[in-house]
């Protein structure tokens, strides 16, 4: 005899934005409730992608944006094209000397398939998987993902502007 409290239709099974934990390039654990009542963006990087250069509007959105409460968060990922080979210290680098980064960067990720590190899993729940390097994923106030971008979205475009607007409001 079943349990008639018990259904097969079971809630996700995935933790909320803010109950991660994640860490930093250098190293550091971070949890990602120090972000909560913030909007964010999460771009997964690469350091030899034709969508490098997307650095540069990435840190002016970020400077942009940063005291409405807006975070751009880099999470650098070897995924796609093995686009991503150096290490944290490399890549700190990289992105401090050619493109002036001083929006937060997250360790290293696999963001795609079932290695995927949890908060690209959750990312990709109801937005999908990145297909390529530099997808965004737009994060409102209230920690739930609002709009998802692909790679040729650059960061300053109208509708990148226009979303993350909305998500101020």
């Amino acid at each position: 005899m079943s349990n008639p409290t018990n259904t097969s239709a079971k809630p996700s099974s995935a933790p909320a934005l803010y109950e991660l934990n994640v860490r930093t390039l250098e190293g550091q654990p971070l949890s990602l409730s120090t972000y909560r009542g913030k909007v964010l963006l999460f771009v997964n990087t690469a350091s030899e992608c034709g969508y490098t250069p997307q650095y540069e509007g990435l840190e002016k959105l970020h400077q942009r944006y940063k005291a409405r409460g807006v975070v751009v968060i880099g999470v650098p990922a070897n995924d796609f094209g093995g686009q991503e080979p150096g290490s944290a210290a490399t890549i700190a680098t990289f992105c401090k000397t050619r493109y002036g980064v001083t929006f937060p960067l997250l360790e290293k990720s696999m963001t795609i398939g079932p290695e995927a590190a949890p908060l690209y899993k959750w990312l990709a729940e109801k937005h999908g998987a990145p297909k390529w390097n530099f997808h965004k994923y737009l994060v409102g106030k209230d920690g739930h993902v609002r709009k998802a971008f692909g790679s040729g979205v650059e960061p300053e475009s109208a509708e990148l502007i226009s979303a993350l607007e909305d998500a101020l409001k």
